[in-house]
């Protein structure tokens, strides 16, 4: 009967090897194929024997099925960094690095070739990645909660560790390195001090062992009055040499427990968080305060400089404002993080103005993957082209050409040390981010990390080849609807510039009328888009804000003009008549509406796109991206309907007839109150 029943389950294995397990999303992209064995032992030749090396051995013995493999250490190979050299022979592979690290991003590399059906006959390949630092924020909180987490809880189980271990951090840690992500901030920059207490360093540590032969290093978020919640000191003046004392020896023991720890996240004087401000001291002097107890272990300071308070100066300014003046005060162990846009991760915004204006002192992009302001999990929105708008943006810092990620990644200027960070969308939910197209933006980030040069449009392709399919009657349309799924949702969230008039505190949905009664006006809606019966849109020229002065020239001018702003950015410069003549001869109330339209549009079409792949997917993930698309469908409606009915309140002119009709009553759109529960 044994017999019998395992020549049945080998059987059944071998007609329908990919009816086993459920496509339920927990491998990611890292479905490599699986049915044959991958090359023996012998056909892998290395010297030495190291952890990284045994992980990417283990790779190549599971999953590749090409000709032989050699793994080299080359210490000549130093300027790769932790890049890698790839050269294919008449009878081997030949993979080099300086480090082991290096090699096993090689076999991933490889078996990214190998699964994207790429030719692997004539390789000739060097790669050095374009930062340093490339690294994932986690706001996790230590009760299991995740600031702006869509994908249920944390990841981290701190309650369990570090008696329980989870098999989900090694596949973290196997899926970051797999795209060369190789730092991870684990908790909240809204940090609890406790996550300084011993208790919890040790927890830090069996996670850091788990990471540490994939390559990533651990950080952490810290909590600026750290010495006085918890050291019982009567403050935490950076300048107070008790202070100082309490976190060098805090950073001591840190090291003592975790010797290869990366450093220190800090939001300070921000939203109401703790900071050297309390004490009449400046960023500059909290910082360096932080990065001379870390110098001694090669750690780092990552400072963010989303700071913004109650003040009647436009909010987009004061980040610059603030930091510019202490341009070349910094420790060299110090990096300024820097929100890719001057808000707070819009849809759409021009890049952040303070990249470029420091020119004495370490920047770093902070994107964020989890899609806060981008419809959570429920919408279908590919970040790749937002990430690389940004990245590829000029800021004539240093003349024409002078990107953000020239001025970031060392090649406008020497850097000690290059970053950049993209806070995480993963939680503990079987497809780690909720919406299994989410995944993708965790890979475009780490692509994009790992090599800014990159195009969204391959990134895309390699996706869904990786994750679902290579059959091009897939990958074409897929990858059609991806590419333009973040200029959709500007078109029926926030078009034309507009920027952050989401519902109040959650994010999620239109709420263009709020305005809180005694409430900060930078938290209301009405600040942002200006509306009155003259027109729409805040004014940043020089007869507003002046916002447009802290840009280079020739960008403030171009900015500044309205006839030759970018009109995807015009309400964000500047207050437009309603009647205003856009480049196509609409009126702006016309182009608004339209454009809204077609944004409900094109949602519709990624429906009917999504269906016909039905063929293609299994069930599970089809019918879990078709209920998404249905929300989304009805959320843009909601973000149309709420935007030009409030707005008509105002241009007193009619939608125009030949497109859809609004569906629901402004007052009725008021009254809605989400119970977010619903939506995470």
């Amino acid at each position: 009967m044994f017999y019998l029943r395992t020549c049945i389950l080998f059987l059944f294995l071998f007609l329908f090897p990919f009816c086993v397990f459920a496509e339920d999303g927990s491998q990611l992209w890292l479905r490599f194929p699986n049915v044959k064995n991958g090359i023996s032992t012998d056909k892998i030749i290395s010297k030495g024997k190291n952890p990284t090396l045994d992980i990417a051995k283990k790779e190549l013995t599971t999953y590749w099925q090409g000709q032989a493999v050699e793994l080299r250490t080359e210490k000549s190979l130093k300027n790769l960094k932790d890049g890698y050299t790839i050269i294919s022979g008449l009878d081997k592979i030949i993979i080099s690095s300086a480090k082991e690290t290096g090699l096993l991003y090689g076999v991933y590399h490889i078996l990214r070739l190998q699964q994207t059906q790429s030719d692997l006959t004539h390789l000739n390949i060097t790669e050095k990645p374009s930062y340093d630092v490339r690294i994932l924020n986690h706001w996790d909180n230590l009760d299991g909660s995740i600031e702006r987490g869509y994908a249920g809880h944390s990841l981290w189980k701190w309650e369990d560790l570090p008696g329980t271990i989870s098999p989900r951090y090694e596949a973290y840690a196997r899926a970051n390195a797999s795209i060369g992500i190789n730092a991870v901030v684990l908790n909240n920059v809204n940090a609890s001090p406790n996550m300084l207490k011993n208790e919890y360093l040790i927890k830090v540590k069996a996670l850091a062992d788990i990471f540490r032969p994939y390559g990533i290093k651990v950080y952490l978020s810290v909590n600026f009055s750290s010495p006085k919640v918890i050291g019982g000191l009567e403050n935490s003046d950076p300048l107070n040499k008790k202070v100082q004392e309490w976190w060098k020896q805090k950073t001591n023991e840190i090291y003592k427990i975790i010797p290869d720890f990366g450093g220190f996240l800090v939001k300070a004087n921000s939203e109401g968080q703790p900071g050297p401000q309390d004490y009449g001291r400046t960023h500059a002097d909290g910082a360096n305060m932080m990065a001379d107890v870390l110098k001694p272990h090669g750690g780092i300071v990552m400072w963010r400089a989303f700071v913004y308070s109650a003040s009647p100066e436009d909010r987009a300014k004061q980040a610059y404002l603030e930091f510019l003046p202490l341009d070349g005060k910094f420790r060299d162990n110090v990096i300024i993080q820097i929100k890719n846009g001057p808000i707070d991760f819009q849809p759409r915004e021009p890049f952040n103005p303070l990249f470029g204006a420091l020119k004495k002192t370490s920047e770093m992009v902070e994107f964020q993957i989890t899609q806060e302001y981008l419809g959570f999990s429920n919408h279908l929105v590919f970040l790749g082209p937002l990430f690389k708008e940004t990245l590829d943006s000029d800021t004539y810092a240093y003349g024409k050409g002078s990107t953000v990620s020239k001025v970031t990644d060392g090649t406008l200027r020497p850097a000690k040390l290059t970053a950049i960070s993209a806070v995480a969308n993963i939680g503990d939910e079987t497809n780690w981010t909720g919406n299994h197209f989410a995944q993708a933006n965790w890979y475009a980030f780490g692509r994009l990390a790992w090599n800014h040069q990159l195009g969204s449009d391959q990134i895309a392709g390699e996706w869904i080849k990786m994750t679902f399919t290579d059959d091009k009657n897939f990958v074409n349309p897929v990858k059609e609807m991806m590419l333009s799924s973040r200029e959709t949702a500007v078109d029926y969230m926030m078009p034309l510039g507009l920027h952050h008039i989401f519902a109040f505190d959650h994010h999620y949905g239109p709420e263009p009328w709020g305005n809180i009664p005694g409430g900060r006006p930078d938290w209301m809606p009405v600040y942002y888009h200006k509306a009155d019966e003259n027109g729409l849109g805040f004014n940043r020229t020089q007869t507003g804000s002046n916002a447009v002065a802290q840009y280079f020239p020739p960008l403030n001018e171009t900015y500044g003009n309205i006839e030759t702003c970018p009109e995807n950015l015009i309400l964000w410069f500047h207050h437009v008549p309603w009647k205003y003549t856009m480049k196509d001869g609409k009126s702006l109330w016309d182009e608004l509406c339209y454009t809204y339209d077609k944004g409900v549009k094109n949602v519709r079409e990624y429906q009917k796109t999504w269906d016909r792949m039905e063929p293609y997917v299994d069930a599970e993930r089809f019918h879990h991206v078709q209920s998404r698309l249905k929300i989304q469908s009805k959320d843009a409606v909601w973000w149309k309907d709420a935007c030009l009915l409030y707005f008509q309140t105002y241009s007193k002119m009619p939608i125009p007839y030949d497109i859809e009709r609004p569906v629901h009553e402004l007052e009725d759109l008021k009254k809605i109150k989400l119970d977010m529960k619903h939506h995470n």
